[in-house]
C-alpha cells in the first residue's frame, strides 16, 4: 500500500493526529506531517526513521511499496495488474491467480484432485 495510506492507518489506529506526529518528527511541522499523510509529499530517511519509531515499525515496513514501485522491471501494466488485484476480495484473488497461471501454463499452487 503507499505510504499516505500506510501512515494514515498507522495514526488511525494509534489514536495519533497531524499534530501528534509532527512533535515526534524533526523538522517537520504539521502542514508537512499533513502533506504526507495525503500523499502531497515524501519524508526525508531522517524524518521515516522517526516516523517508524513514533509508529513502533520498522522503516522497511513503511517504504515497501515505495521499494516495490522503484522495480525497474516491472511494466506500467503490471503495476495496474497488482492494484486491480489488491481491490479485490480473497476469493476473486484466488479465483484470478488460477485464470492467470491456466492462461500461462504454469501449475496450480494446490494440487487438484484427479476424477476416476
Amino acid at each position: 500500500m503507499p505510504l499516505d495510506t500506510t501512515l494514515q492507518l498507522l495514526a488511525r489506529a494509534r489514536g495519533l493526529s497531524a499534530a501528534d506526529i509532527a512533535t515526534a518528527i524533526p523538522r517537520a511541522g504539521v502542514a508537512t506531517v499533513s502533506a504526507w499523510l495525503r500523499g502531497d509529499k515524501m519524508p526525508g530517511k531522517e524524518q521515516l526513521d522517526a516516523l517508524a519509531r513514533a509508529f513502533g515499525v520498522p522503516a522497511g515496513a513503511l517504504l515497501a511499496e515505495l521499494a516495490s514501485t522503484l522495480d525497474p522491471a516491472r511494466t506500467q501494466g503490471e503495476h495496474d495488474l497488482l492494484g486491480a488485484y489488491r481491490a479485490l476480495t480473497t476469493r476473486q484473488q484466488g479465483a484470478l491467480l488460477e485464470v492467470a497461471r491456466s492462461m500461462a501454463g504454469t501449475q496450480s499452487a494446490k494440487p487438484r484432485r484427479r476424477s476416476k
